[in-house]
């Protein structure tokens, strides 16, 4: 056994052991064990991450405070502790070490997490919905499925994300992967309404899987988009699983129409009420030719979604996640395998869930051999596409690079039932793209992670 792996082996043992020392006594415990870091942090290697960890434990009302400790007031003993491990553990301790290990032997990204998508197949037709578009018949195997997470592992990923289609349409399988992988921690993007009893049952038994819930405001918002009835079926889900001590978190994709709803204090209150825990929102994507682009949120309303969620970091306890206006904080766009890709139900390995082109099949390439593809390489040559972190997406907010990557990387539209340019689609973004501009730069230029504020941001 090698000196790191030693080294690895303790840090895990250290981890565990903490995990298993805060359970004891979570409000007197998460103090000892922050001053502990302290004293062990000798050279100062974190001063930022602790100074922010004291200001959240010494404040006791403090939102992030009650978020941690209802972890341990509302969450299954066991459930709670497989899921720090299967994080803390594995995803960062043991899995980055890996990823940055094929990283600099192959010069490609190695994602942090997999997104895919085991079915098309859905129980509903919202409006707007991407997946919608690769038709209702496309499955990738249970085998196959097993595969991407046996080779992820080996280059350090563990964790995994589950969308479609709806997901659980597959839940027996995506059970079975559970427990196939009980050192990985997997999550579904899921409209909810197929979490019965039974299944939650399923989730406390195998301790691992969490699901995201999408809701896009309060019921008259959700079932226009989604279907008379789903509010209240979401409402029995989230019933359910606050219940059985279940930890699960929303999904929300804003809009031009429902910004008002799904950005208000109201809203958000109502997801901690019922036991959310995360929450993430998603800017509304025109991808599709049927695209509806009047959806598309405007610079004024996308700003009001960037301060609201914001302001209820500060003051609820939920765990809120802007994909679109948090790229200060992750260096801009995430996908390619910088952080995460997405294999659709064909097989088809996409830079990310919003981009359907793809030059590689899962059917016909390891992944290793779709991270060093050409796409996915210009992907990691191009990042960041904007110096302008609220300007992170190559085709919502730089369309001109998403137009070139496909062409030089002869990738194809991914659409089964309609393919789409990659024209025509940055085509639909140019405008927005442009009015977005002004915004963004008044953004970036409060934030602290901006270096140079005078400048116009531009790559």
């Amino acid at each position: 056994m090698s000196e790191k792996t030693v080294s690895e082996n303790i840090k895990s043992f250290a981890v565990k052991k903490a995990i298993d020392y805060v359970s004891g006594d979570p409000e007197k415990n998460i103090p000892k064990l922050i001053n502990w870091a302290d004293k062990f942090d000798k050279d100062n290697l974190f001063p930022a991450q602790r100074k922010k960890l004291h200001e959240i434990i010494d404040n006791p009302d403090n939102n992030w405070y009650r978020l941690i400790l209802s972890l341990w007031s509302d969450i299954d003993d066991d459930v709670r502790k497989t899921m720090f491990e299967n994080l803390a553990v594995n995803s960062f301790l043991i899995g980055m070490d890996k990823q940055h290990k094929i990283q600099d032997k192959y010069n490609c990204n190695v994602p942090w997490a997999i997104l895919m998508d085991p079915t098309s197949a859905c129980n509903l037709h919202c409006t707007g919905c991407w997946a919608a578009e690769y038709g209702n018949k496309l499955n990738m195997s249970y085998e196959t499925l097993d595969d991407i997470i046996n080779q992820g592992k080996e280059m350090g990923t563990y964790m995994y994300l589950f969308s479609g289609g709806e997901p659980l349409v597959r839940k027996k399988d995506i059970i079975r992967l559970c427990e196939a992988h009980p050192d990985c921690q997997f999550l579904a993007f899921t409209n909810g309404t197929l979490i019965d009893e039974e299944f939650a049952d399923e989730m406390l038994r195998v301790k691992n899987f969490i699901p995201a819930i999408s809701v896009e405001g309060f019921e008259e918002a959700t079932d226009f988009r989604r279907g008379k009835g789903t509010f209240k079926a979401v409402m029995k889900a989230m019933e359910i699983l606050k219940r059985k001590k279940l930890p699960f978190g929303a999904s929300c994709c804003y809009t031009s129409q429902n910004v008002d709803s799904i950005g208000s204090e109201e809203f958000i209150d109502m997801l901690v009420d019922n036991g959310v825990k995360f929450a993430w929102f998603f800017h509304y994507m025109p991808v599709g030719n049927d695209a509806v682009t009047d959806l598309l949120p405007t610079p004024e309303q996308r700003e009001k979604m960037y301060s609201q969620i914001r302001s209820f970091r500060e003051t609820k306890p939920v765990f809120t996640i802007d994909f679109q206006n948090d790229g200060e904080f992750v260096g801009g766009c995430v996908a390619g395998g910088r952080l995460y890709l997405h294999i659709n139900a064909n097989g088809d390995i996409e830079p990310c869930a919003f981009i359907h082109y793809s030059d590689s099949n899962i059917k016909d390439k390891t992944l290793l051999e779709a991270y060093t593809s050409p796409l996915f390489m210009a992907y990691k040559n191009n990042q960041p596409f904007n110096e302008n972190m609220f300007r992170p997406c190559p085709m919502l907010e730089n369309p001109e690079y998403l137009e070139k990557m496909v062409a030089q990387s002869n990738a194809h539209s991914t659409d089964m039932q309609s393919p789409e340019s990659a024209e025509h689609l940055c085509g639909k973004c140019k405008s927005y793209a442009e009015n977005w501009i002004d915004t963004a730069d008044k953004l970036w230029s409060m934030s602290p992670k901006c270096k140079n504020c005078s400048q116009k941001c531009s790559k």
